[in-house]
């Protein structure tokens, strides 16, 4: 038996008794693992079994030696360290291990030799059935627990992201009822919007300004960037009291020629003129280009949809059908 193998190895021997079959065995080992009566309680000794358990069998060993014979002396010091339960625990391991360790068979009757071979693999191989089927268990149990937890967190990942996408679609509600200031609103627009790319997971970069080589001049300003499955996406949004016209339009879409493989999400509080999905429509031979109004988003807040899967089919028809205001949500 190898050592590193030992912590696995008695947990049969934690158990409060020693099953039957392996008691025997035991029994039947110590009597043929040693020769004299006394040799039995010694290695019993050096096991580790408290003294009260010895008393008696080293007493009459010591004054009626023929009253009692190796097997007995085995059985009844084996029955009371059963019956000490935990307190018991090290010197029923170390029982077990000192008899599964044994190799000098030497030390043993000649004519128990053979017996006494037999004995220490039985035990082994009950030993190493019993640690088998106690670490599938452990297995089993470190499996079902890690699924467990799986499902818990993924639960509570859910949870969370509805009580985020909740809140995001409650501020979002707000700004409908603010007072008139375009201006103000679309600044909070910004920042709802951004909240709401995080809550799927969805890389932000907001609020972007690129500055002036080599100086803290702000040179162009970006209302946020965004990730989806490796592609840069550059994102402008407005809340207008009227359809985003070319004055509004062709800045974002400067600022996409000007950044090689960036795409654009331009998100309109009033819609688009019809002369911008035309620009747009355009350009698309160029750049992926995709409109989305205000109300597809509160749409999709309304029927718990996919934002990421609602993006994507938007690019898709940008992409192939060259149809960049492709009313998903309507």
């Amino acid at each position: 038996m190898h050592a590193n193998k030992e912590e696995g190895l008695w947990s049969m021997a934690d158990a409060y008794h020693y099953p039957p079959d392996l008691f025997d065995l035991l029994v039947d080992a110590l009597a043929k693992l040693n020769k004299a009566k006394k040799g039995v309680a010694l290695f019993l000794r050096g096991a580790g079994v408290d003294e009260a358990d010895l008393a008696e069998v080293e007493r009459i060993v010591r004054t009626t030696p023929d009253a009692i014979s190796k097997f007995e002396i085995a059985r009844n010091v084996l029955k009371k360290v059963n019956e000490r339960g935990d307190s018991g625990i090290f010197a029923r391991r170390e029982i077990i291990k000192r008899i599964v360790e044994f190799e000098d068979f030497s030390l043993c009757w000649p004519e128990d030799q053979l017996k006494a071979r037999g004995l220490v693999a039985a035990i082994r191989e009950a030993v190493n059935k019993k640690d088998s089927f106690t670490r599938m268990k452990q297995e089993r149990d470190a499996e079902r627990e890690q699924l467990q937890a799986g499902r818990l967190a993924e639960r509570a990942s859910v949870l969370e992201k509805r009580a985020r996408i909740e809140g995001v679609a409650s501020r979002l509600a707000a700004l409908f009822g603010m007072n008139d200031n375009p201006q103000e609103r679309g600044k909070l627009l910004e920042g709802v919007l951004n909240d709401l790319f995080r809550a799927y997971g969805i890389h932000v970069m907001e609020d972007f300004r690129r500055r002036a080589l080599d100086t803290a001049v702000v040179v162009e300003q970006l209302d946020g960037v965004i990730e989806i499955d490796g592609a840069i996406y550059i994102v402008e949004m407005k809340w207008l009291n009227s359809p985003v016209g070319t004055n509004e339009f062709f800045p974002h879409l400067s600022r996409l020629f000007l950044r090689a493989d960036a795409r654009g999400i331009f998100i309109s509080s009033a819609g688009f003129t019809e002369p911008v999905v035309k620009e747009c429509a355009t350009a698309l031979t160029q750049k992926t280009m995709v409109l989305c109004s205000l109300h597809e988003i509160v749409m999709l807040l309304q029927r718990q949809d996919d934002l990421i899967e609602f993006l994507k089919k938007k690019s898709r028809a940008a992409i192939i059908e060259k149809n960049p205001y492709l009313q998903v949500l309507s």
